[in-house]
Protein backbone atom coordinates (compact mmCIF):
# COMPACT_ATOMS: atom_id res chain seq x y z
CA UNK A 1 0.00 0.00 0.00
CA UNK A 2 1.28 3.44 -0.97
CA UNK A 3 0.17 7.03 -0.44
CA UNK A 4 1.16 10.36 -1.93
CA UNK A 5 1.29 13.85 -0.46
CA UNK A 6 1.32 16.95 -2.67
CA UNK A 7 2.48 20.15 -0.97
CA UNK A 8 0.50 23.00 -2.53
CA UNK A 9 1.60 25.93 -0.32
CA UNK A 10 -0.74 28.84 0.24
CA UNK A 11 -1.80 32.30 -0.96
CA UNK A 12 1.13 33.94 0.81
CA UNK A 13 3.43 31.97 -1.48
CA UNK A 14 2.02 32.73 -4.92
CA UNK A 15 3.04 36.38 -5.01
CA UNK A 16 5.54 35.88 -7.83
CA UNK A 17 2.76 34.28 -9.87
CA UNK A 18 0.72 37.48 -9.97
CA UNK A 19 -1.37 38.76 -11.69
CA UNK A 20 -2.37 35.22 -12.70
CA UNK A 21 -2.89 34.12 -9.09
CA UNK A 22 -5.44 36.91 -8.65
CA UNK A 23 -7.87 34.77 -10.67
CA UNK A 24 -6.98 31.22 -9.67
CA UNK A 25 -4.80 29.64 -6.95
CA UNK A 26 -1.36 28.79 -8.32
CA UNK A 27 -1.84 24.98 -7.97
CA UNK A 28 -4.92 25.21 -10.22
CA UNK A 29 -3.23 27.27 -12.93
CA UNK A 30 -3.71 25.41 -16.24
CA UNK A 31 -0.65 23.67 -17.65
CA UNK A 32 -1.32 21.81 -20.91
CA UNK A 33 -5.03 22.33 -20.50
CA UNK A 34 -5.44 20.97 -16.98
CA UNK A 35 -4.67 22.34 -13.50
CA UNK A 36 -0.99 22.19 -12.61
CA UNK A 37 -1.40 19.66 -9.81
CA UNK A 38 -3.47 17.33 -12.00
CA UNK A 39 -0.22 16.22 -13.63
CA UNK A 40 1.08 15.27 -10.17
CA UNK A 41 -2.13 13.41 -9.33
CA UNK A 42 -2.12 11.55 -12.63
CA UNK A 43 1.48 10.43 -12.09
CA UNK A 44 0.67 9.22 -8.58
CA UNK A 45 -2.46 7.41 -9.72
CA UNK A 46 -0.42 5.39 -12.22
CA UNK A 47 1.79 3.87 -9.50
CA UNK A 48 0.58 0.35 -8.66
CA UNK A 49 -0.67 0.10 -5.10
CA UNK A 50 -1.52 3.78 -4.70
CA UNK A 51 -4.39 4.00 -2.23
CA UNK A 52 -4.80 7.69 -1.39
CA UNK A 53 -3.54 11.12 -2.39
CA UNK A 54 -3.41 13.95 0.17
CA UNK A 55 -2.99 17.64 -0.63
CA UNK A 56 -1.51 19.73 2.18
CA UNK A 57 -1.51 23.51 2.15
CA UNK A 58 -2.73 26.78 3.60
CA UNK A 59 -5.33 27.68 0.97
CA UNK A 60 -8.92 28.07 2.06
CA UNK A 61 -10.98 25.12 0.73
CA UNK A 62 -12.98 27.36 -1.62
CA UNK A 63 -15.31 26.33 -4.44
CA UNK A 64 -12.69 25.98 -7.23
CA UNK A 65 -10.47 23.75 -5.11
CA UNK A 66 -13.39 21.67 -3.86
CA UNK A 67 -14.76 21.28 -7.38
CA UNK A 68 -11.33 20.23 -8.67
CA UNK A 69 -10.92 17.60 -5.94
CA UNK A 70 -14.35 16.13 -6.65
CA UNK A 71 -13.63 15.91 -10.37
CA UNK A 72 -10.17 14.40 -9.80
CA UNK A 73 -11.55 11.71 -7.50
CA UNK A 74 -14.03 10.67 -10.15
CA UNK A 75 -11.48 10.74 -12.97
CA UNK A 76 -8.76 8.76 -11.18
CA UNK A 77 -11.00 6.62 -8.96
CA UNK A 78 -8.88 7.36 -5.90
CA UNK A 79 -9.56 9.08 -2.57
CA UNK A 80 -8.10 12.58 -2.88
CA UNK A 81 -8.36 14.83 0.17
CA UNK A 82 -7.22 18.30 1.09
CA UNK A 83 -5.75 18.88 4.55
CA UNK A 84 -5.56 22.57 5.50
CA UNK A 85 -2.77 23.79 7.76
CA UNK A 86 -3.83 26.09 10.60
CA UNK A 87 -0.78 28.27 9.85
CA UNK A 88 1.91 27.90 7.17
CA UNK A 89 4.09 25.07 8.45
CA UNK A 90 6.90 24.88 5.89
CA UNK A 91 7.77 21.98 3.63
CA UNK A 92 7.96 19.51 6.51
CA UNK A 93 5.62 20.87 9.16
CA UNK A 94 2.46 19.78 7.37
CA UNK A 95 3.81 16.25 7.03
CA UNK A 96 4.39 16.04 10.77
CA UNK A 97 1.12 17.77 11.71
CA UNK A 98 -0.93 15.37 9.57
CA UNK A 99 1.22 12.31 10.31
CA UNK A 100 -1.73 10.27 11.59
CA UNK A 101 -3.62 10.86 8.34
CA UNK A 102 -0.56 9.92 6.28
CA UNK A 103 0.16 6.74 8.23
CA UNK A 104 -3.49 5.60 8.49
CA UNK A 105 -3.84 2.15 6.97
CA UNK A 106 -0.14 1.36 7.35
CA UNK A 107 1.39 2.43 4.01
CA UNK A 108 4.67 0.85 2.97
CA UNK A 109 5.92 4.31 1.94
CA UNK A 110 4.57 7.63 0.74
CA UNK A 111 5.59 10.01 -2.02
CA UNK A 112 5.97 13.73 -1.30
CA UNK A 113 5.78 16.10 -4.27
CA UNK A 114 6.10 19.87 -4.36
CA UNK A 115 3.31 21.32 -6.46
CA UNK A 116 5.52 23.88 -8.19
CA UNK A 117 7.57 21.44 -10.27
CA UNK A 118 7.03 20.16 -13.78
CA UNK A 119 8.45 16.70 -14.47
CA UNK A 120 7.91 13.37 -16.13
CA UNK A 121 7.62 12.10 -12.52
CA UNK A 122 9.63 8.82 -12.54
CA UNK A 123 7.75 7.57 -9.49
CA UNK A 124 7.79 3.88 -10.42
CA UNK A 125 11.56 3.99 -10.89
CA UNK A 126 11.91 5.64 -7.48
CA UNK A 127 9.74 2.94 -5.94
CA UNK A 128 11.88 0.20 -7.49
CA UNK A 129 15.03 1.86 -6.11
CA UNK A 130 13.45 2.18 -2.67
CA UNK A 131 12.38 -1.47 -2.57
CA UNK A 132 15.83 -2.58 -3.68
CA UNK A 133 17.50 -0.59 -0.90
CA UNK A 134 14.97 0.75 1.68
CA UNK A 135 15.95 3.90 3.57
CA UNK A 136 13.88 6.58 5.35
CA UNK A 137 14.45 9.26 2.69
CA UNK A 138 14.82 8.92 -1.08
CA UNK A 139 15.24 12.17 -3.03
CA UNK A 140 14.86 12.61 -6.77
CA UNK A 141 17.86 14.44 -8.19
CA UNK A 142 18.99 15.75 -11.53
CA UNK A 143 22.08 17.53 -12.80
CA UNK A 144 22.54 21.24 -13.46
CA UNK A 145 25.41 23.37 -14.65
CA UNK A 146 27.66 24.92 -12.01
CA UNK A 147 26.03 28.35 -12.11
CA UNK A 148 22.44 27.10 -12.08
CA UNK A 149 23.09 24.70 -9.21
CA UNK A 150 23.43 27.66 -6.83
CA UNK A 151 19.68 28.28 -7.15
CA UNK A 152 18.69 24.85 -5.84
CA UNK A 153 19.34 22.42 -3.03
CA UNK A 154 22.69 20.77 -3.84
CA UNK A 155 23.43 17.11 -3.15
CA UNK A 156 26.84 15.50 -2.68
CA UNK A 157 26.36 11.76 -3.18
CA UNK A 158 28.42 8.62 -2.91
CA UNK A 159 28.57 7.61 -6.59
CA UNK A 160 28.59 3.89 -5.74
CA UNK A 161 25.82 3.72 -3.11
CA UNK A 162 23.97 7.01 -3.93
CA UNK A 163 23.90 7.94 -0.27
CA UNK A 164 23.55 11.68 0.31
CA UNK A 165 26.76 12.68 2.08
CA UNK A 166 26.18 16.43 2.17
CA UNK A 167 23.19 18.67 1.45
CA UNK A 168 23.16 22.47 1.15
CA UNK A 169 20.10 24.51 0.22
CA UNK A 170 20.95 27.26 -2.32
CA UNK A 171 24.67 27.50 -1.49
CA UNK A 172 26.64 30.69 -2.03
CA UNK A 173 29.47 28.79 -3.74
CA UNK A 174 29.56 25.67 -5.90
CA UNK A 175 28.91 22.45 -3.98
CA UNK A 176 27.65 19.92 -6.50
CA UNK A 177 25.97 19.72 -9.90
CA UNK A 178 23.35 17.30 -8.51
CA UNK A 179 20.26 19.20 -7.40
CA UNK A 180 17.09 18.40 -5.48
CA UNK A 181 13.98 18.06 -7.68
CA UNK A 182 11.46 18.46 -4.84
CA UNK A 183 10.08 14.94 -5.38
CA UNK A 184 10.60 12.37 -2.62
CA UNK A 185 9.74 8.88 -1.42
CA UNK A 186 9.68 8.52 2.38
CA UNK A 187 9.28 5.51 4.61
CA UNK A 188 7.08 5.83 7.72
CA UNK A 189 10.32 6.11 9.73
CA UNK A 190 11.02 9.43 8.00
CA UNK A 191 8.52 11.11 10.32
CA UNK A 192 10.69 10.43 13.38
CA UNK A 193 13.35 13.04 12.48
CA UNK A 194 10.50 15.51 11.86
CA UNK A 195 9.29 14.80 15.41
CA UNK A 196 12.78 15.50 16.70
CA UNK A 197 12.84 18.86 14.89
CA UNK A 198 9.39 19.73 16.28
CA UNK A 199 10.44 18.93 19.84
CA UNK A 200 13.67 20.88 19.46
CA UNK A 201 11.75 23.87 18.06
CA UNK A 202 9.33 23.64 20.96
CA UNK A 203 12.12 23.60 23.53
CA UNK A 204 13.89 26.52 21.88
CA UNK A 205 10.68 28.50 21.76
CA UNK A 206 9.78 27.82 25.38
CA UNK A 207 13.08 29.26 26.46
CA UNK A 208 11.90 32.54 24.95
CA UNK A 209 8.20 32.19 25.75
CA UNK A 210 7.23 30.85 29.19
CA UNK A 211 3.52 30.73 28.30
CA UNK A 212 3.75 27.15 26.95
CA UNK A 213 3.66 25.78 23.41
CA UNK A 214 5.51 28.03 21.02
CA UNK A 215 3.33 28.55 17.94
CA UNK A 216 6.36 28.38 15.64
CA UNK A 217 7.33 24.90 16.76
CA UNK A 218 5.34 23.30 13.96
CA UNK A 219 7.29 25.03 11.21
CA UNK A 220 9.73 22.51 9.76
CA UNK A 221 11.86 23.00 6.67
CA UNK A 222 12.65 19.65 5.10
CA UNK A 223 15.66 20.98 3.27
CA UNK A 224 17.47 22.83 6.07
CA UNK A 225 16.14 21.13 9.20
CA UNK A 226 16.14 17.51 8.00
CA UNK A 227 18.19 16.88 4.85
CA UNK A 228 21.16 19.03 5.85
CA UNK A 229 21.16 17.61 9.38
CA UNK A 230 20.88 13.93 8.42
CA UNK A 231 23.17 13.89 5.37
CA UNK A 232 26.03 11.43 5.78
CA UNK A 233 24.23 9.34 8.41
CA UNK A 234 23.00 6.58 6.11
CA UNK A 235 19.38 7.75 6.07
CA UNK A 236 19.08 9.83 2.88
CA UNK A 237 19.68 8.55 -0.64
CA UNK A 238 19.22 10.06 -4.08
CA UNK A 239 17.75 8.62 -7.26
CA UNK A 240 19.09 10.42 -10.32
CA UNK A 241 16.96 11.10 -13.38
CA UNK A 242 17.84 12.42 -16.81
CA UNK A 243 14.20 13.17 -17.60
CA UNK A 244 12.54 16.55 -17.99
CA UNK A 245 12.30 18.67 -14.86
CA UNK A 246 11.69 22.34 -14.18
CA UNK A 247 10.46 24.57 -11.38
CA UNK A 248 7.34 26.70 -11.76
CA UNK A 249 8.14 29.41 -9.24
CA UNK A 250 6.65 32.37 -11.09
CA UNK A 251 4.60 33.31 -14.11
CA UNK A 252 7.92 33.68 -15.91
CA UNK A 253 8.61 29.96 -15.81
CA UNK A 254 8.89 30.19 -19.61
CA UNK A 255 7.04 27.55 -21.42
CA UNK A 256 9.15 24.56 -20.64
CA UNK A 257 6.00 23.59 -18.74
CA UNK A 258 2.91 24.48 -20.84
CA UNK A 259 2.99 21.09 -22.52
CA UNK A 260 3.40 17.73 -20.82
CA UNK A 261 7.04 17.05 -20.13
CA UNK A 262 8.49 15.00 -22.98
CA UNK A 263 11.61 15.20 -25.10
CA UNK A 264 9.64 15.17 -28.33
CA UNK A 265 6.21 16.30 -29.62
CA UNK A 266 3.19 14.12 -29.11
CA UNK A 267 0.45 14.58 -31.74
CA UNK A 268 -2.21 13.30 -29.35
CA UNK A 269 -1.95 16.56 -27.38
CA UNK A 270 -3.53 18.38 -30.32
CA UNK A 271 -7.30 18.53 -30.46
CA UNK A 272 -7.58 20.97 -33.32
CA UNK A 273 -10.86 22.03 -34.92
CA UNK A 274 -9.15 22.61 -38.26
CA UNK A 275 -7.56 19.51 -39.85
CA UNK A 276 -4.20 18.83 -38.24
CA UNK A 277 -2.48 18.52 -41.58
CA UNK A 278 -3.36 22.13 -42.41
CA UNK A 279 -1.62 23.57 -39.34
CA UNK A 280 2.09 24.25 -39.01
CA UNK A 281 3.03 22.98 -35.55
CA UNK A 282 6.64 23.37 -34.43
CA UNK A 283 7.72 21.28 -31.46
CA UNK A 284 5.53 20.76 -28.40
CA UNK A 285 2.06 22.24 -28.87
CA UNK A 286 -1.10 21.67 -26.83
CA UNK A 287 -4.45 22.74 -28.33
CA UNK A 288 -7.68 22.24 -26.42
CA UNK A 289 -10.32 20.41 -28.47
CA UNK A 290 -12.71 23.39 -28.23
CA UNK A 291 -10.18 25.92 -29.55
CA UNK A 292 -10.61 27.33 -33.05
CA UNK A 293 -7.31 27.75 -34.86
CA UNK A 294 -7.07 29.18 -38.37
CA UNK A 295 -5.18 26.95 -40.84
CA UNK A 296 -2.61 29.63 -41.64
CA UNK A 297 -1.53 30.11 -38.01
CA UNK A 298 1.98 29.00 -37.05
CA UNK A 299 2.26 27.57 -33.53
CA UNK A 300 5.24 26.46 -31.46
CA UNK A 301 7.47 25.48 -30.00
CA UNK A 302 6.18 25.26 -26.42
CA UNK A 303 2.67 26.60 -26.88
CA UNK A 304 -0.49 25.85 -24.91
CA UNK A 305 -3.91 26.96 -26.18
CA UNK A 306 -6.79 26.69 -23.73
CA UNK A 307 -10.49 26.03 -23.85
CA UNK A 308 -12.56 28.16 -26.23
CA UNK A 309 -9.60 30.15 -27.57
CA UNK A 310 -9.82 31.69 -31.05
CA UNK A 311 -6.64 32.03 -33.11
CA UNK A 312 -7.07 34.03 -36.32
CA UNK A 313 -5.46 33.81 -39.75
CA UNK A 314 -1.72 34.45 -39.97
CA UNK A 315 -1.11 34.42 -36.21
CA UNK A 316 2.40 33.55 -35.02
CA UNK A 317 2.50 32.06 -31.54
CA UNK A 318 5.68 30.90 -29.84
CA UNK A 319 6.73 30.01 -26.26
CA UNK A 320 3.37 31.20 -24.91
CA UNK A 321 0.26 30.20 -23.04
CA UNK A 322 -3.17 31.39 -24.17
CA UNK A 323 -5.77 30.84 -21.45
CA UNK A 324 -9.39 29.93 -22.02
CA UNK A 325 -11.70 32.30 -23.85
CA UNK A 326 -8.94 34.51 -25.26
CA UNK A 327 -8.91 35.77 -28.85
CA UNK A 328 -5.88 36.43 -31.05
CA UNK A 329 -7.08 38.35 -34.08
CA UNK A 330 -5.61 38.14 -37.58
CA UNK A 331 -1.83 38.43 -38.04
CA UNK A 332 -0.97 39.01 -34.39
CA UNK A 333 2.46 37.97 -33.14
CA UNK A 334 2.64 36.64 -29.59
CA UNK A 335 6.05 35.58 -28.24
CA UNK A 336 7.08 34.61 -24.68
CA UNK A 337 3.75 35.75 -23.29
CA UNK A 338 0.87 34.55 -21.14
CA UNK A 339 -2.46 35.78 -22.49
CA UNK A 340 -5.02 35.89 -19.68
CA UNK A 341 -8.53 34.50 -19.57
CA UNK A 342 -10.93 36.25 -21.95
CA UNK A 343 -8.35 38.71 -23.26
CA UNK A 344 -8.24 40.01 -26.83
CA UNK A 345 -5.18 40.89 -28.90
CA UNK A 346 -6.08 43.02 -31.92
CA UNK A 347 -5.00 42.34 -35.50
CA UNK A 348 -1.40 43.07 -36.45
CA UNK A 349 -0.53 43.71 -32.80
CA UNK A 350 2.73 42.35 -31.36
CA UNK A 351 2.95 41.15 -27.76
CA UNK A 352 6.38 39.99 -26.72
CA UNK A 353 8.39 39.21 -23.61
CA UNK A 354 11.97 38.30 -22.86
CA UNK A 355 12.71 34.56 -22.71
CA UNK A 356 13.06 33.43 -19.14
CA UNK A 357 14.03 29.79 -18.77
CA UNK A 358 14.45 28.12 -15.37
CA UNK A 359 15.39 24.74 -16.89
CA UNK A 360 18.61 23.89 -15.00
CA UNK A 361 19.88 21.66 -17.82
CA UNK A 362 20.01 24.53 -20.30
CA UNK A 363 23.41 26.27 -20.11
CA UNK A 364 21.76 29.51 -21.25
CA UNK A 365 19.12 29.36 -18.52
CA UNK A 366 18.74 31.92 -15.78
CA UNK A 367 16.47 32.07 -12.79
CA UNK A 368 13.64 34.51 -12.35
CA UNK A 369 14.56 37.53 -10.30
CA UNK A 370 13.25 37.54 -6.75
CA UNK A 371 11.87 40.99 -7.52
CA UNK A 372 10.13 42.53 -10.48
CA UNK A 373 12.22 45.67 -10.10
CA UNK A 374 15.86 46.70 -9.93
CA UNK A 375 17.00 50.28 -9.42
CA UNK A 376 13.40 51.42 -9.79
CA UNK A 377 12.98 49.79 -13.20
CA UNK A 378 10.89 46.81 -14.27
CA UNK A 379 13.20 43.95 -15.16
CA UNK A 380 12.78 42.32 -18.59
CA UNK A 381 10.67 39.18 -18.35
CA UNK A 382 7.84 37.49 -20.14
CA UNK A 383 4.80 39.64 -20.88
CA UNK A 384 1.66 38.82 -18.89
CA UNK A 385 -1.83 39.97 -19.82
CA UNK A 386 -4.29 39.64 -16.95
CA UNK A 387 -7.82 38.42 -17.52
CA UNK A 388 -10.10 40.31 -19.92
CA UNK A 389 -7.41 42.68 -21.20
CA UNK A 390 -7.98 44.29 -24.59
CA UNK A 391 -4.99 45.08 -26.82
CA UNK A 392 -5.91 47.27 -29.82
CA UNK A 393 -4.75 46.66 -33.37
CA UNK A 394 -1.23 47.50 -34.51
CA UNK A 395 0.33 48.20 -31.09
CA UNK A 396 3.43 46.79 -29.41
CA UNK A 397 3.45 45.45 -25.86
CA UNK A 398 6.98 44.51 -24.79
CA UNK A 399 8.20 43.12 -21.44
CA UNK A 400 5.14 44.42 -19.59
CA UNK A 401 2.55 43.24 -17.10
CA UNK A 402 -1.03 44.31 -17.72
CA UNK A 403 -3.39 43.94 -14.78
CA UNK A 404 -6.88 42.53 -15.33
CA UNK A 405 -9.71 44.38 -17.09
CA UNK A 406 -7.50 46.96 -18.83
CA UNK A 407 -8.27 48.32 -22.29
CA UNK A 408 -5.11 49.79 -23.78
CA UNK A 409 -4.91 52.51 -26.40
CA UNK A 410 -1.19 52.62 -27.21
CA UNK A 411 2.11 50.71 -27.06
CA UNK A 412 4.00 49.99 -23.83
CA UNK A 413 7.52 48.75 -23.07
CA UNK A 414 8.90 47.61 -19.69
CA UNK A 415 5.90 48.75 -17.65
CA UNK A 416 3.33 47.49 -15.20
CA UNK A 417 0.01 48.80 -16.45
CA UNK A 418 -2.36 49.31 -13.54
Amino acid sequence: MLKAVILIGGPQKGTRFRPLSFEVPKPLFPVAGVPMIQHHIEACAQVPGMQEILLIGFYQPDEPLTRFLEAAQQEFNLPIRYLQEFVPLGTGGGLYHFRDQILAGGPEAFFVLNADVCSDFPLSAMLDAYRHQPHPFLLLGTTANRTQSLNYGCIVENPQTHEVLHYVEKPSTFVSDVINCGIYLFSPEALKPLRDVFQRNQQDGQQEDSSGLWPGAGTIRLEQDVFSALAGQGQIYVHLTDGIWSQIKSAGFRDEAPVPASPRPNPEWCGVVAPRSSLLLLGNVYIHPTAKVAPSAVLGPNVSIGEGVTVGEGVRLRESIVLHGATLQEHTCVLHTIVGWGSTVGRWARVEGTPNDPNPNDPRAHMDSESLFKDGKLLPAITILGCRVRIPAEVLILNSIVLPHKELSRSFTNQIIL
